[in-house]
């Protein structure tokens, strides 16, 4: 990156409350979870994917946004409707409802699939781009779980899903392929959903994408690679929210506010782009126990595995290896954002010129628990807190 600035430590304070909020979202149960284009709609294919990374010192002007609260327990949808917290729980599937074996029929069970419906994918390649509409609810969630041999083929890298949640809150997608797409699974308006298990490869842009006001969602133990086939810069592993330069598209013009999402225990490599992008106007979520493997970021942008613009994450127990400058990194794009972020208890094994952890945004806390090694110029440009 270019015009960067150094960022001050923020006070202890900040750092406990971030793990407090990640408490609450984490310790939350909710019920029935044992657990094509670049930008959706205009969103449409062959839209802008908004990866313009602005320089630091260049953020634009917009009322500042509210601090991260460290006592809500529930959110709300956009109709004001209350929302428990998303558990961060495995997800087991129940017996099936309904076997499907090919296209057609799995597309069929999308179409009548209803609150307490469970899909079963036999083993076999499934051709098309699959779409989810009606969704379940907190207590009867509905199911699509397969295994790895089950393959969801969208038909190539340079236009459509592989699988779009659209609107489908309350959903749980276990252990499938999805390969092929330019986009592997999007979720839009979604809430209450897990991503579980999955195997996500050769895809053309991003592989997982929650935006939308996509909030209190659980992505977890999904294996992610060969992303960026169709233009590298956009190739990243997770991608929560979206860019300013898309809020009109995918938000109405107002901030993506894709909140309290957890990113647990994924397996991210060959990633074009960063491992994780989580984008400003996100705020209050976790991302924990990942690895990531930067050995094919590519462009002069996509230079770290984990890149946070939004405020009031906690970034914890990741391991990552191999970059092309720095392990991990804050912006700001928009006044008041990438902000209140914590990240500690991670692995860094940079093996490129930067930092560990490159903090180009006020307000965000190291720890002094987080290991570096191999990174030109150490653990942090700012002070670690113990």
């Amino acid at each position: 990156m270019t015009n960067r600035m150094t960022a001050r430590r923020t006070s202890r304070s900040t750092y406990a409350g971030t793990s407090l909020v990640a408490a609450v979202l984490l310790a939350g149960a909710l019920a029935g979870c044992g657990g094509g284009g670049s930008d959706h709609g205009s969103k449409g294919a062959g839209h802008h994917h908004g990866k313009d990374k602005e320089t630091a010192g260049a953020a634009s002007s917009v009322p500042r946004p509210p601090s991260p609260s460290s006592t809500a327990t529930e959110s709300a949808d956009p109709t004001g409707t209350a929302v428990p917290p998303v558990s961060s729980a495995r997800v087991d599937c129940p017996a099936a409802t309904v076997t499907v074996g090919d296209a057609a029929s799995l597309k069929s069970a999308l179409a009548r699939a209803a609150p307490g419906t469970s899909i079963k994918l036999a083993d076999g390649t499934y051709d098309g781009r699959f779409t989810a509409k009606t969704p379940g609810t907190a207590d009867r969630p509905v199911f699509l779980c397969g295994g790895p041999g089950a393959v969801l083929d969208a038909g190539g890298i340079k236009g459509g899903y592989g699988f779009h949640l659209d609107g489908a809150s309350y959903w749980r997608l276990v252990g499938f392929t999805v390969t092929n797409g330019q986009k592997g699974v999007v979720a839009d308006k979604v809430r209450g959903s897990v991503i579980q298990g999955l195997t996500v490869r050769h895809i053309g842009d991003e592989a997982i994408h929650l935006r939308d006001f996509s909030s209190d969602n659980v992505v977890r133990d999904n294996t992610i690679s060969d992303t960026g086939r169709r233009r590298d810069k956009f190739g990243e592993g997770v991608y929560i929210g979206s860019a300013k330069s898309n809020w009109c598209t995918n938000s109405d013009c107002e901030p993506d506010a894709s909140d309290r999402n957890a990113v647990i225990g994924n397996r991210i490599s060959a990633t074009t782009a960063e491992a994780v992008d989580i984008k400003e106007g996100t705020t209050g979520g976790v991302l924990s126990g990942n690895t990531f493997d930067g050995a094919r970021l590519s462009g002069s942008n996509n230079d770290s595995w984990v890149d946070v613009k939004g405020n009031g994450w906690l970034i914890e127990n990741n391991t990552g290896t191999h970059s092309t400058e720095d392990g991990f990194q804050t912006h700001e794009i928009l006044k008041g954002w990438g902000t209140g972020n914590t990240f500690k208890g991670n692995v860094a094994r940079v093996d490129g010129p930067g930092w560990g952890f490159h903090l180009t945004s006020d307000g965000n806390t190291v720890a002094c628990d987080n290991k570096v090694s191999d990174a030109a110029k150490g653990l942090a440009n700012v002070a670690c807190a113990s």
